[in-house]
């Protein structure tokens, strides 16, 4: 009889002890819910920031090769023996100055022979035009005196060509380049005398890959510098796009026109030209907001007081912020800071409003 007494007391307190524990556990999960309620009701503080919007910058190095605005290898027009070399490298020509002068006594003498025989055709056709009234002279005579008037004068023009070919003068002002030329030296046609360049500006050619093309415009600035160490940068502006892609390179030619008028640069060299596209409009946001998901990139957006989850496409990279195409407005504020606690509907509060 005792026995069973003391059992039933043993599972009385069993009983006991695990309704104590049921109803400790019960406490908690109220206690619980209580502060997951509270902090639902209460907005998370997080740290924001406003979007802004600015232009897509895409810019473009390329090496570039110049030569001289205006340029010109000088040949003669004719053979002949060189009797004056009337320039020194590096001068500084005008337009129409000569620079080298061949032997032309033979062709003075046909040009004063030429004269000559003009004067004569004209001496005699006048003659014949004062007797035309006197009967003595026929129509036919008369024609041809002014004929040989004629073919005279041409004679003459050709003999000042003739003359003229015997000098090589500069087409444009500029500077004259090196020569191996001495006075008694023969050339021809094939043989080049020296070179002119006009400085004043330089082209400078460069490849742009054609994924851009269309997007270049001329008169679009651009700037180039040298290889050098600290070499400062020109100016200068598109001025020819060509027609067609390259299809080994899969590249098109721009040139642009770039000011020497300080005399810097030379024709020849090579240059590091730096091109600037603007294309578009895009968010920009911190690169601490863009956060990574299943489906890829988005940004806790704040609209009316609760988190937003607004997914963002990376556009391009730059210092400490992130082009995106995304619906976000310019001035919506996006989190900075807390990211981690964020889920859709979230009330959040902005430090800077605490």
């Amino acid at each position: 009889m005792k026995a069973v007494i003391s059992g039933h007391f043993c599972r009385g307190a069993v009983f006991g002890a695990v309704c104590a524990v049921l109803s400790l556990l019960a406490g908690c999960e109220s206690e619980q819910s209580a502060v997951s309620a509270r902090s639902v009701s209460t907005p998370q503080a997080v740290v924001t920031e406003a979007v802004t919007w600015q232009p897509r910058r895409v810019q473009i190095q390329a090496v570039g090769t110049s030569r001289a605005g205006k340029s010109v290898t000088l040949y003669p027009e004719v053979s002949g023996e060189v009797v004056e070399v009337a320039f020194k490298t590096g001068d500084r020509v005008e337009a129409g100055q000569t620079i080298v002068r061949l032997d032309d006594r033979d062709q003075r003498l046909a040009l004063e022979l030429a004269r000559v025989e003009l004067q004569d055709a004209e001496r005699l056709h006048g003659r014949y035009q004062r007797t035309k009234g006197a009967g003595t002279i026929t129509e036919s005579a008369l024609d041809d005196a002014r004929s040989a008037v004629e073919r005279a004068r041409l004679n003459l023009d050709r003999a000042r060509v003739a003359l003229d070919y015997r000098s090589v003068e500069a087409p444009f002002d500029g500077f004259v380049g090196i020569t191996d030329l001495d006075p008694g030296a023969q050339v021809a046609p094939s043989t080049a005398i020296t070179t002119i360049d006009d400085r004043t500006s330089l082209l400078v050619t460069f490849q742009v890959p054609e994924l851009f093309l269309g997007q270049i415009e001329e008169q679009q600035a651009v700037s180039v510098s040298t290889w050098a160490n600290g070499s400062p940068e020109h100016r200068g502006e598109v001025l020819d796009i060509d027609s067609r892609v390259d299809p080994r390179t899969r590249t098109f030619a721009v040139r642009a026109r770039v000011d020497n008028s300080e005399d810097r640069l030379r024709p020849g060299m090579s240059f590091r030209v730096t091109l600037t596209m603007v294309a578009g409009r895009y968010p920009v946001v911190p690169e601490v907001a863009l956060q990574w998901g299943n489906d890829g990139a988005f940004v806790w957006a704040v609209e009316q007081g609760a988190a937003k989850r607004v997914p963002a496409t990376v556009v391009q990279r730059l210092q400490g912020v992130i082009l995106v195409d995304s619906p976000l407005g310019e001035g919506q504020s996006v989190v900075t800071e807390g990211t981690q606690r964020m889920r859709e509907g979230l009330p959040v509060s902005s430090l800077a409003e605490l």
